[in-house]
C-alpha cells in the first residue's frame, strides 16, 4: 500500500509518499480501506514533533478516516469484511490502508458519503464535548467563537445553534464570515478591522458573552476574556495561533467566570462511552440536517503535505480531506 510518512520531525514539505507493507490485524483488530481521511490542525503539530504526544519515528500521520473494512480478527463479531466505517485513531489515516482496533470504529450512517464521514469526529466531537460537556450551553444564551471560519469553528456554530443559542462569530477576512453566517452565525464580527471588546459589547448589549469558545489562543484570547459575561465560562480548546496566551487569572475573580480545558481526544480515552453517546446526537442532527460539515478542499495522497501546510497557514475554511485511493 501507499501511505505518507513523517521519518523526522519538520515542516508539511518534509512528508514523503512510501510503498509500506499490507497491514494484516491481530486480536482485537480490523484493516480499513480509507476511502477518505480528515485533516485536522493537530496532524501539523504532531508532524513538527509539537503536540501532547509524541509517536515513535517513522510514522503515518492522520487520525480520522472514513473507509470499507478489508479484513478483520477472528475474535471480531462487531464488524466484518465489507462494513462501511468511521474510525479515529491516533496515526495512520493517511495511507490506503489502516490498521484499527475494533473498538475505535462506529459504522457509517446509511447514505452518508465518505469525504462528510471522514470530516465529522474531531471537529463535532471537539465541539460537542466542549458546548456541551463543558460549557453546558443552554437555549438563549450568547456564544462567542474565535476562528469561527475554521473546522471545529463551524462546528461550535452548528452545535450552538442547535441547542438553541446566539451566535457571534469572530474571523479575519469578510469571506470567511460569509460562510458562517451561512452555517448560522447571527453576529458577525471581522477582528482584523473591528476592535474585538467594543464590538463584543455592541453585539450584547455591553452582557457580554455566556460562553466563548476558542480554538485559536494568541492575541484575542485576553480582550475576549475582559468581555466575557459574569458567571461566563471560556473554552480552551486550542492554540492555531501558535502562541499560548497568559491571561491574567484576577479576570477569573473579577467576573465570576471559569476557565475551562477541552481535550477531546483524551476524553475519549477516559469515557469512550460518553463520547459514543455525543457522537450519536450528532449524527442524528447530521441526519436531521441541523448540521453540515463544509469540506472546501480535497486532496491526493502525493498531496497530503500541501493540505497540511494549508492547515499550518490558515488558508482553510472549514474541513479538507485526503483521498488515498
Amino acid at each position: 500500500m501507499k501511505a505518507v510518512v513523517c521519518e523526522t520531525w519538520g515542516l508539511p514539505a518534509s512528508l514523503k509518499v512510501q510503498e509500506l507493507p499490507d497491514p494484516q490485524p491481530g486480536p482485537g483488530q480490523v484493516v480499513i480501506d480509507v476511502q477518505a481521511a480528515g485533516v485536522n490542525f493537530p496532524d501539523v503539530l504532531i508532524v513538527q514533533g509539537k503536540y501532547q504526544f509524541k509517536p515513535e519515528l517513522p510514522f503515518v500521520p492522520g487520525s480520522e478516516v472514513a473507509g470499507v473494512i478489508r479484513s478483520v480478527a477472528d475474535d471480531v463479531t462487531t464488524f466484518k469484511v465489507g462494513d462501511k466505517v468511521i474510525a479515529f485513531t491516533s496515526t495512520g489515516g493517511f495511507g490506503q490502508q489502516l490498521l484499527a482496533p475494533a473498538q475505535a470504529l462506529m459504522p457509517m450512517p446509511p447514505g452518508m458519503d465518505f469525504d462528510t464521514a471522514a470530516a465529522i469526529t474531531l471537529t463535532y466531537g471537539t465541539s460537542y464535548h466542549a458546548i456541551v460537556d463543558r460549557a453546558k450551553l443552554e437555549a438563549g444564551e450568547n456564544m462567542l467563537i474565535l476562528g469561527a471560519a475554521g473546522g471545529v469553528g463551524l462546528a461550535a456554530i452548528e452545535i450552538g445553534k442547535a441547542l438553541g443559542a446566539r451566535i457571534i462569530a469572530c474571523a479575519s477576512t469578510d469571506e470567511k464570515l460569509e460562510v458562517c453566517r451561512q452555517h448560522g452565525a447571527d453576529v458577525l464580527i471581522n477582528y482584523s478591522k473591528q476592535d474585538l471588546r467594543e464590538a463584543v459589547k455592541a453585539a450584547t448589549g455591553g452582557k457580554g458573552p455566556d460562553v466563548i469558545y476558542d480554538p485559536v489562543g494568541g492575541d484575542y484570547a485576553e480582550p475576549a476574556f475582559r468581555s466575557i459575561a459574569w458567571g461566563g465560562r471560556y473554552l480552551v480548546v486550542g492554540f492555531a495561533n501558535g502562541e499560548i496566551p497568559k491571561l491574567p487569572l484576577n479576570l477569573t475573580l473579577l467576573k465570576g467566570a471559569s476557565l475551562m480545558g477541552v481535550f477531546w481526544g483524551e476524553f475519549t480515552k477516559r469515557d469512550p462511552k460518553g463520547n459514543l453517546k455525543n457522537m450519536r446526537q450528532v449524527l442524528q442532527w447530521l441526519q436531521e440536517g441541523k448540521i453540515k460539515p463544509l469540506i472546501s478542499a480535497r486532496y491526493a495522497l502525493e498531496d497530503a503535505w500541501r493540505a497540511l501546510d494549508d492547515m499550518a497557514a490558515r488558508r482553510v475554511t472549514g474541513k479538507v480531506v485526503v483521498l488515498p485511493q
